[in-house]
């Protein structure tokens, strides 16, 4: 049976999916075979595993760290929120239904639970080590009785407990004393070790604060990891969203849609030395970049109100006027289009309702979603990216989009025609697109050409060569800066 070592934080955002994501890593290169494993995620960021199921990215991205292919296994329960209290449920990798906040508990919660249970035991069939991510806070005694990710599923896998607070938040000593004494007693023991996050500054400063908590908690302080932003990782959900980066000549904003979903689509962009990249919330923040991304949404039609309230509509039209391309990623691509059609009422009201009408495709919602991994190559004639460069991604949407008029295909994916273009504008399907480095320099050195600008300077760069150096990173920080001799023994003594 798998050892299990598993990460709790006293809030939100303190830095869980960091450290399970740096472990990985580390007991990976140490030569364990090890497993990330998140019982419950809420987040909207998520990815296609290769057999077809659905998980959230961060437990894709420690799978990467670990050297391993992810499993819907790995995420069993992923809430993605639809509106403001109403959420998808998916259980191992399967969309199963869409439930208010109040009533997941009961029988669906048991539901849950089970395949909690059952995904952590395939696993821990599989790997020598399982490391599990807690989720939110375990001293959120209002929901106590419907945990599945924290103590409960401490307790009934014998996992050893590291507790993470975010310095960078104020605070740190409370948080974790407060943590503390909010747990149950039997809780309590089950944490070996407190780690501080984020933390930039002088250390002498800080020691003697790492020697109160350790008299007034009788846990050992693990160590303390330095605040380090590190490329080709992207954030785990919206929360996390930065302004962007960059000072390169091509201008990049991408639209920060309510309930945006796979933003990390445009993180290999961060990386390019001519690209400028930024998240714009308002019209007014627009400017007059190069290229407009519009990007996933998990309510399509409630960011198409919003996107016509907020005047997107007529800011893009002015926008395409001046010379700016515009992309649509999945519901960007919806979006796009000049009829969105819900039948059903999958994305809010049934009805019809006229798109923003960029491009001439149709999108009809359906009850049921693809999901899938998908390999092809460019076959659009007259495009800025030349025919027969290599793309790669997955789909992951509900409802099938349609193509008339002048509007012309994009790729042809496994001898299927995918996505739409017209103009300067373009939608796809493809989520990770701009992570195919030939296709996404491709395509900036053909805006250079449009902008006039001279040939680029630089050799092309890799973007999941810059992951693997970001994931090693991550693991010679906890070699610097924390405890592992303690973190070993715990492990050896199962």
């Amino acid at each position: 049976m798998a050892r299990a070592l598993m990460v709790q934080g006293t809030t939100s955002n303190a830095g869980k999916s960091w450290m399970v994501t740096a472990l990985c890593r580390l007991l990976h290169q140490e030569g364990w075979r090890v497993a990330p494993f998140k019982a419950q995620n809420m987040s909207l960021n998520a990815c296609v595993t290769p057999e077809g199921g659905e998980i959230a990215y961060a437990q894709a991205l420690q799978a990467e760290a670990a050297g391993v292919v992810p499993t819907v296994d790995m995420n069993p329960v992923l809430l993605k929120p639809q509106r403001d209290t109403v959420a998808e449920l998916l259980l191992r990798g399967r969309a199963v239904c869409q439930l208010a906040a109040r009533d997941y508990q009961g029988e669906w919660l048991e539901r849950a639970w089970q395949a909690v249970q059952d995904s952590f035991a395939t696993l821990a069939q599989r790997y020598e080590c399982i490391v599990i991510e807690g989720a939110g806070s375990p001293a959120e005694v209002n929901l106590r009785d419907r945990d599945l990710a924290n103590m409960r599923l401490a307790t009934w896998a014998g996992a050893q407990v590291l507790l993470v607070a975010d310095i960078d938040r104020g605070g740190v000593f409370a948080q974790l004393v407060g943590t503390l004494e909010l747990l149950l007693p039997e809780e309590r023991e089950l944490v070996r070790g407190l780690v501080i996050n984020k933390f930039r500054g002088e250390l002498s400063l800080l020691e003697p604060g790492l020697h109160f908590l350790e008299a007034r908690t009788a846990k050992p302080v693990l160590g303390v990891l330095p605040y380090e932003e590190l490329p080709a990782l992207g954030a785990e959900d919206s929360l996390s969203l930065g302004v962007g980066g960059g000072e390169g000549e091509l201008e990049v904003v991408v639209v920060q849609l309510p309930r945006i979903s796979n933003f990390n689509d445009v993180e290999p962009l961060s990386l390019e030395p001519d690209v400028s990249l930024r998240f714009a919330r308002h019209p007014r923040q627009l400017g007059h970049p190069d290229l407009v991304i519009i990007p996933g949404t998990k309510n399509t039609l409630e960011a198409l109100f919003w996107m016509r309230q907020a005047g997107w509509d007529r800011a893009l039209r002015q926008a395409l006027l001046a010379g700016t391309f515009i992309l649509g990623i999945c519901g960007g691509y919806q979006l796009l289009g000049e009829e969105l059609v819900d039948p059903g009422g999958w994305e809010g009201d049934s009805g019809t309702y006229p798109g923003l009408g960029f491009l001439p495709v149709t999108t009809v919602f359906a009850p049921g979603k693809v999901t899938r991994r998908r390999r092809g190559r460019v076959v659009a004639r007259h495009w800025l990216v030349p025919e027969g460069v290599e793309v790669e991604g997955y789909e992951l949407h509900r409802g099938l989009t349609r193509a008339a008029g002048e509007a012309q295909p994009l790729f042809l994916l496994e001898g299927e025609r995918e996505g739409a273009w017209s103009g300067r504008v373009a939608g796809t399907y493809l989520h990770d697109l701009l992570a195919s480095d030939g296709f996404r320099r491709a395509w900036l050195d053909a805006l250079r050409r449009e902008r006039g600008l001279p040939p680029r300077s630089f050799p092309p760069r890799s973007y999941r060569l810059f992951r693997e150096r970001s994931l090693d990173r991550m693991a010679d920080l906890l070699r610097g800066h924390l405890r592992l001799e303690l973190i070993y023994s715990w492990l050896q003594k199962g």
